[in-house]
């Protein structure tokens, strides 16, 4: 039987959970209740840590303070209310004398862990073949560090919270592994020069970022051109472009100016897309140029 203490902290849901009473939230990543797909994941992830924790005999309090997480947090994991983190999931296996079983659901969480609109870019960008960006306000989000990610994606307006924050960090780090891929893409960038020069985040955090365009500049897969503000005649005025091409022959892409921003596949529209960024990328410096220009502007800051 429970102390009075423990009864009055509890509740029961309708489902028959039981939720702690007027505890403070607990750090995590909340489940997106428009992403059915990934909202049943973590809800099958945290039915079989509930039925695991039972089966011991642990109490909720018990399994937290097990592994190192609070009790609140424990339950809204349980009740597929909380993407449990990596290290969530290896101290339960543990804990529970799971044998590996309950670490080896990281990869299902990890591929439900952002937003869907971001899994779903990374999965067209790890199929692409090519890609072709061109960014008139902030650098593409591939090329992007985590400070000046962070930083930038600071400055919406409705400001995120702190966890949604981090996640939209989170899933942006994590698209960066089409540079590991193998066989790899044919990346091409082309950057405003406003880009390089704006401090956002602050001028160790520009440094930093312009250092890691020179880095990822080198691969022999990547192509990074500057387009220098004194050229203004090209058809870029309207906002970002960007294709990407798989290899199949298909492709997608999308524009800010037109379709509404959103993507497009028809072949007359990526025609006029793939126009558009041949004239951009040919009045733009020359990947060696830009890098040197990128040198420069480092030296600058």
């Amino acid at each position: 039987m429970r102390g009075t203490s423990e009864v009055a902290r509890v509740r029961v849901d309708a489902d028959g959970t039981e939720q702690p009473k007027g505890e403070t939230d607990e750090p995590g990543w909340e489940v997106d209740p428009d992403d059915e797909s990934g909202a049943a994941v973590v809800a099958t992830v945290g039915r079989q840590l509930r039925l695991r924790r039972e089966a011991v005999g642990l109490r909720a309090a018990e399994f937290g303070t097990a592994v190192g997480y609070g009790e609140d947090l424990v339950y809204k994991v349980e009740a597929g209310r909380r993407i449990p983190r990596p290290e969530y999931l290896d101290r339960a296996d543990e804990v529970l004398g799971a044998g590996g079983l309950i670490a080896a659901m990281k990869k299902d969480v990890a591929e439900v862990r952002y937003p869907k609109k971001v899994r779903d870019l990374a999965r067209m960008e790890a199929r692409a073949v090519e890609l072709l960006s061109y960014g008139s306000h902030a650098l593409h989000g591939l090329l992007q560090t985590e400070e000046y990610a962070c930083a930038l994606l600071g400055t919406r307006r409705p400001a995120l919270s702190p966890d949604e924050l981090e996640r939209a960090v989170a899933a942006r780090m994590a698209r960066r592994s089409v540079f590991e891929r193998l066989p790899a893409p044919e990346l091409s960038f082309v950057l405003e020069e406003v880009t390089l020069r704006r401090p956002i985040g602050g001028t160790m955090v520009q440094r930093q970022q312009l250092e890691r365009l020179l880095e990822v500049g080198k691969m022999r897969n990547v192509e990074i051109q500057v387009m220098s503000t004194d050229r203004w005649e090209h058809p870029g005025t309207g906002g970002r472009i960007q294709v990407l091409k798989f290899g199949d022959g298909s492709a997608v892409g999308r524009t800010d100016d037109e379709y509404g921003g959103r993507p497009v596949s028809d072949p007359k529209q990526l025609r006029v897309l793939e126009l558009r960024y041949g004239i951009i990328r040919a009045q733009a410096l020359t990947p060696g140029e830009s890098l040197a220009f990128i040198e420069q502007v480092l030296g600058e800051t």
